[in-house]
């Protein structure tokens, strides 16, 4: 006996992934889902808003911030994409407005040309190893560019977009924290 192609089809059970049914629930407001949601992506969330933000302090900030606008938006996933990779959207989006709010009242009280830590400070960084020590010491422009094109995978349009430059200020900025990092790699 033949069976077309649509029949066979349709019998098939596709089983949706673990995350999938585990931001289902979360959208359901399952508070217990949530918990799992946010032990298995802290780290990551938390990871990138110290790359971006260059401060263990801010990056508990806005790691904390990101969760409780997940709570807030989760219905606003789709599933079109990876769970992870609109969660990384919306960490990076968070972390660029926490910058941006945040810098205005900190040049009032310190002048600072928006670097990124010292050699001494981020070494005492918890956590943080290789690359990302070296990460952190970036200005502000170059390390946001850098994270959001070399780790994060975005274009420079897009980084240009979420960061108010012109995108071969994006290039230039990627250029500078290549050369910044190889030259303090050679070094180590």
């Amino acid at each position: 006996m033949l069976i077309d192609a649509n029949q066979a089809l349709s019998h098939k059970v596709h089983k949706p992934k673990p995350i999938d049914e585990l931001v289902l629930q979360v959208q359901q407001g399952s508070q217990r889902a949530f918990e799992q949601l946010y032990k298995k992506y802290e780290k990551r969330v938390y990871g990138l808003c110290l790359r971006l933000l260059a401060s263990p302090e801010y990056a508990e900030d806005v790691t904390q911030e990101v969760f409780v606008q997940l709570w807030h938006k989760i219905s606003q996933f789709q599933g079109q994409s990876q769970f992870s990779t609109w969660l990384h959207s919306v960490t990076s989006n968070i972390a660029i407005s926490y910058l941006r709010k945040h810098k205005n009242w900190l040049q009032k009280v310190v002048s600072i040309e928006g670097c990124g830590m010292d050699e001494q400070a981020s070494s005492m960084c918890e956590g943080l190893n290789g690359l990302d020590k070296l990460i952190v010491r970036l200005p502000e422009r170059a390390r946001l560019v850098f994270v959001l094109h070399a780790v994060e995978g975005y274009r420079h349009e897009e980084i240009a977009n979420m960061l108010g430059m012109a995108v071969g200020s994006s290039k230039s900025q990627y250029h500078r924290a290549r050369q910044l990092l190889q030259e303090w790699y050679d070094n180590e």
